[in-house]
């Protein structure tokens, strides 16, 4: 299995390139990669809770989906473990849709002969990303007042995982 690019190539947030072309076929990009994320809502979603802990972006950028899956993963295992299923609820509240293109280029000996170079390279899909404006919310959890440590440390582990900086607010709910 080849390996995934760094994501510093695709990190930042730029209009990419457009093809237009003559030919319908190569205007657009004909397939979007499945999103890697499994579920956007977990825990108990029929209660209302006292807490609401959001993780924000401190930054602009793009991420990707398997890094918005790995810190789903991690946070909702803290929580489901310690708290129970029925104590919290988690939101991921972004969504992936931007479609990661890369150009390969060959390299080695004969590269010269099939490689067709950079000029308005296209691409081919290789995953998807959201794209994320500073101070948006990532993920939000939602709990009660004895569970409101764990529901901030399941969040700074989330944190962890994302490639950007990420500050938690918490918010009181109207009852």
């Amino acid at each position: 299995m080849a390996k995934i690019r760094k994501f510093c190539s695709y990190r930042n947030i730029k209009r990419p390139y457009t093809r237009v072309s003559k030919y319908k076929k190569k205007a657009y990009i004909r397939m979007t990669p499945n999103p890697k994320v499994v579920r956007f809502t977990t825990g108990n979603s029929n209660r209302a809770f006292e807490y609401t802990l959001k993780l924000n972006s401190k930054a602009e950028l793009n991420i990707r989906d398997n890094a918005l899956e790995s810190a789903r993963q991690v946070s909702n295992r803290l929580l489901e473990t310690r708290v129970g299923l029925t104590f919290y609820k988690l939101n991921l509240k972004v969504y992936p849709f931007h479609v990661l293109r890369e150009n390969p280029l060959a390299q080695g000996a004969g590269a010269d002969r099939f490689s067709t170079g950079m000029s308005h390279a296209f691409g081919k899909p290789i995953g998807i990303a959201a794209r994320i404006k500073k101070g948006q919310t990532i993920f939000q959890v939602d709990t009660d007042q004895k569970n409101l440590g764990l529901a901030k440390e399941a969040l700074i582990r989330a944190a962890t995982k994302l490639p950007c900086s990420c500050a938690i607010e918490i918010l009181r709910n109207a009852a």
